[in-house]
């Protein structure tokens, strides 16, 4: 291994990931870029591709150094949500310019600059502590913000059946709101999305007494749901909630009773809630309102909570020395991979920002990036050498 001193600045990486428009589930070489830089360091690559049904495969990335334990793994993801209306964007989302201190472009913030962040973190450890004990690796996919049913939980499994043990994982997300250093996560919500269809019979809107509008009858069975008080949350979460995100009914004009109302909504449920239970207390809820109805459920995660320990306060500890702030325990947020990887050790999540992540224009300061890689390399510090 070599030291190059362009992977100690976060920026380089950033960049050239960036440039790599892979918008789930394609990759057009952002996977590449990091192996190159992760063979640089003097990481064992090797790729995880899985055929989805569509055609095709995903690719993934595993990397490790060393043989040794403890195995400390980094997980995250190189794919990206789309951009939207590129007119729109102030600079052109794939183009990674630097602006007045600034990188802009998708996945700046979620999860590329986090990824060059801790690849800048390694090479400046290693660098200092080459004959650290242990292994480091990482767990990068390209399926996180699709349907991650070919990504981080296929490659675990995987790993498993070759006898790879992970002792710990830290997953780059962005965690903070809007300052670097508020938010660690130990945990996430349940996800649950529901779609409902109340069944009528089509007819003129003039004869109403020869169809049976299902309109009112989903209004019904709406306001009921609504009012369900599902918990008052606890200490490490917010309340359960379930949000209506779609409607749909009618065939587009005004004198045709529809034959069907369709609604969809989503819970996002702590752990007092599990998945089975919302979908007995739905159905339920439902029936009682006596309409005519289908239910079509998929269950997106369970809720999931890590009692802060050794690897939450080592990423705490990192924190506050680079930034002076105290982060929060949290659970906040929509889901992540560590849904999965809580299953095969600890996890907890620490990256940038996330006022812009999904946006557009997304972004994040140079400062942020720096400060991230700084945080990283005290985490690997502090796992791998102690206080």
């Amino acid at each position: 291994m070599s030291h190059n001193p362009k992977f100690d600045d976060p920026l380089f990486l950033a960049v050239d990931l960036i440039r790599c428009p892979s918008i789930t589930p394609a990759d057009h070489g952002a996977l590449d870029v990091l192996q190159i830089a992760l063979e640089h360091l003097g990481f064992t690559c090797r790729r995880f591709p899985f055929s989805t049904p569509e055609g095709g495969d995903v690719k993934n990335l595993y990397a490790r150094l060393g043989a040794a334990s403890p195995n400390f793994c980094y997980a995250g993801h190189t794919d990206v949500v789309p951009v939207g209306d590129e007119k729109v964007w102030q600079y052109p989302p794939f183009a990674a310019e630097v602006v007045e201190g600034v990188l802009y472009g998708r996945g700046a913030s979620d999860m590329k600059g986090a990824i060059a962040a801790y690849v800048a973190a390694l090479s400046n450890f290693l660098e200092k502590n080459k004959g650290f004990k242990g292994s480091v690796s990482l767990l990068i996919t390209g399926d996180e913000e699709g349907p991650a049913k070919n990504g981080t939980r296929k490659m675990l499994a995987a790993l498993k059946d070759e006898g790879e043990i992970i002792d710990m994982c830290l997953v780059g997300e962005p965690t903070n709101v809007t300052k670097l250093g508020e938010m660690i996560k130990v945990g996430r919500r349940g996800s649950l999305n529901t779609t409902l269809i109340v069944h009528g019979k089509q007819g003129h809107a003039a004869y109403p007494e020869r169809a049976h509008n299902p309109v009112p009858e989903l209004t019904l069975v709406l306001d009921a749901l609504n009012n369900w008080q599902l918990d008052d949350g606890n200490e490490y979460f917010p309340p359960s909630n379930l949000e209506v995100t779609y409607l749909e009914a009618g065939t587009g004009v005004f004198n045709v009773i529809p034959r069907k109302a369709t609604a969809r909504f989503n819970i996002r449920f702590n752990d007092l809630q599990t998945s089975a239970g919302l979908i007995t207390e739905i159905k339920r809820i439902v029936i009682e309102t006596g309409v005519k109805h289908t239910l079509e459920f998929d269950i997106i995660g369970e809720a999931f909570f890590n009692e802060p320990r050794k690897l939450a306060n080592i990423v705490k500890t990192a924190v506050k020395k680079q930034t002076g702030l105290t982060p929060e325990f949290g659970t906040t947020g929509g889901s992540s991979d560590a849904r999965f990887i809580k299953d095969y050790c600890p996890v907890v999540e620490f990256g940038l920002t996330g006022e812009t992540i999904h946006a557009i224009n997304e972004c994040v300061t140079l400062k942020n990036l720096k400060d991230l890689a700084a945080i990283y390399e005290e985490v690997l510090r502090e796992v791998f050498l102690g206080p």
